[in-house]
């Protein structure tokens, strides 16, 4: 059985802009709350069809990012089949192998995998990710020199190798569930294209 992914990712955290936990330094609120969010554009597992879907990840870590194990919650699209649901949590779970299992190397504790309305939009370099009554994530671009893009490439800690993403901040990063809340603004955010597979 093989699966792929394809699609664009958007992440943002508490740390200020650029967040150094992608050059495995420590974080700069000494702990990380981040939020990372995917929309599919085309993906199967074997013969199960993920095409438009999304799916988002919580994360606390209480220290460095690569040497403390994270807390992580789960938010699977409530579009999603019982088979679509079983292959992302599986494939993003780490089960499935590929970088989403590298990824999940670093989480110690799954809080927990909830379906619900995984709201995902991007407009030009905007990106909004709601689930009523738990996340509300609002991202907005900033200039670089003579207003190019700021992007990031051969970080060690990404979420999407061989993209390099664009540096990007929150106007609104709001989390509630799991006994955690953050209300965020002006931090750091991230987005890129992003392709797994195994």
């Amino acid at each position: 059985m093989s699966w792929q992914l394809k699609g664009t990712y958007v992440e943002s955290c508490n740390c200020e802009i650029a967040c150094p936990c992608v050059f495995l330094s420590a974080p700069t609120q000494g702990d990380c709350t981040a939020l990372v969010a995917w929309h599919i554009d085309h993906g199967n597992d074997d013969q199960v069809q993920l095409d438009g879907l999304n799916i988002a990840l919580a994360v606390h870590s209480p220290g460095h990012m690569a040497q403390t194990k994270w807390n992580a919650a789960v938010y699977v699209d409530h579009r999603a089949t019982a088979e679509q649901e079983a292959a992302l949590v599986k494939i993003f779970g780490g089960q499935a192998g590929g970088h989403p299992a590298a990824l999940a190397s670093f989480i110690g504790k799954i809080l927990g995998v909830k379906k619900v309305p995984v709201t995902f939009t991007q407009k030009d370099k905007h990106f909004t990710v709601q689930i009523p009554d738990i996340i509300e994530l609002r991202t907005e671009p900033i200039d670089g020199a003579g207003g190019a893009d700021v992007q990031i490439s051969g970080h060690p800690l990404c979420v999407a190798p061989g993209f390099a993403v664009t540096v990007s901040r929150s106007s609104t990063l709001k989390y509630t569930d799991h006994g955690m809340s953050w209300n965020l603004t002006k931090k750091n955010a991230f987005f890129s294209p992003f392709e797994y597979r195994a």
